[in-house]
């Protein structure tokens, strides 16, 4: 009963139950008894049993703390699946990394995929695309940004660990923009912070999750793991990577049903809602009719030949195919700043 008690007294505390009575201007209420809100709900609510008062306290609590808690399913993290989850190359020169999580082998699979990309072409700048990726392995961050610092200097510290540049020749020298979103977290949200503490990357999108932090993991008697954010990362300047969230450098406001759906393809072209609710779309696989000038209207009249039956008529050529445009408006907004940076190194190589 003590631990009821006390889980629901955090909740108390916290605010969660909200039906209390406004208070007046310069008032200050004090936090309702404990006992009697406990006994109230124990002996009214309908379905208010022990494991009910239970759930809803430790689901209310973690739900406040917000990013600073979280509790994981049963062990078990380790999908096998690749860090990193795509690449590609836009307009032949600009390389695109989406990132899936910050874990190890991160580093080595985004040396390899900079390598093949740049076999086939000269990249004059580089997308990294951290939407919706996260991950606390903070060490392997570290060696991510490791490869676009060409000297020695520390880049984070976790608490646990830290992690420094090394002194090279091959350092990444493109350009960068960074995509963030809400859902950028942990480790993912240290290694944005990073590049651009370095003044290697510009961020473009949302503000991240807020859950950099140096994790306590403790193993609950169900098996869960309930991990604690206990102090903030830090970089190598000593400033923390905020609490709430690193600001984007660029705003771009999607909605988050149109951000997957951009996100899962970048060319997706979403329909616009008309009166009612109803796609305003035109569509047809008819091939284009061709226009008749005068010369073939004599032609069709002297040889008989009725004008509305296509046999008749000229053949049409097939428009040209048009390249796809990218409607992904953070990936298009990345790609622009690119292409101008490009352009003005151009001149000033001239």
């Amino acid at each position: 009963m003590t631990q009821y008690r006390n889980l629901l007294r955090a909740v108390v505390l916290l605010g969660l139950f909200s039906g209390a009575a406004p208070a007046r201007a310069g008032e200050k209420i004090s936090p309702p008894s404990f006992q009697e809100v406990y006994d109230l709900l124990r002996t009214n609510l309908i379905g208010a049993d022990d494991a009910t008062l239970n759930r809803a306290a430790v689901e209310g609590l973690i739900a406040r703390l917000g990013s600073r808690v979280s509790l994981d399913a049963v062990a078990g993290t380790n999908t096998g699946q690749p860090a990193l989850a795509g690449s590609a190359v836009f307009d032949g020169a600009f390389g695109y990394l989406r990132v899936a999580r910050v874990g190890g082998g991160l580093a080595k699979e985004t040396g390899d995929a900079l390598r093949l990309l740049g076999m086939t072409n000269k990249l004059q700048g580089l997308v990294l695309d951290l939407r919706f990726a996260g991950g606390l392995d903070y060490a392997a961050a570290g060696a991510v940004a490791d490869k676009f610092f060409a000297s020695e200097q520390l880049l984070l510290d976790w608490g646990q660990g830290t992690a420094r540049s090394t002194e090279k020749a091959d350092a990444i020298k493109m350009p960068v923009t960074i995509l963030v979103n809400h859902q950028t977290a942990g480790a993912a949200e240290a290694l944005a912070a990073v590049l651009r503490n370095g003044e290697v990357a510009l961020l473009i999108g949302t503000n991240t999750a807020g859950q950099a932090s140096i994790i306590k993991e403790f193993v609950l008697k169900n098996g869960q793991r309930l991990r604690v954010a206990v102090a903030s990362v830090k970089l190598g300047s000593g400033e923390t990577v905020p609490a709430g969230g690193l600001k984007a450098d660029i705003q771009v406001e999607v909605s988050p049903e149109d951000e997957k759906q951009f996100f899962a393809d970048a060319y997706k072209i979403l329909p616009k809602s008309t009166t009612g609710g109803v796609a305003n779309l035109s569509v047809t696989n008819r091939p284009p009719r061709h226009r008749l000038n005068e010369a073939e209207l004599v032609r069709l009249a002297r040889e008989r030949l009725d004008p509305d039956d296509e046999s008749s008529l000229p053949e049409v050529k097939p428009a040209a195919v048009e390249k796809p445009v990218i409607t992904d408006p953070v990936l298009a907004r990345a790609l622009d700043l690119l292409k101008g940076l490009a352009v003005v190194r151009a001149r000033r190589a001239e």
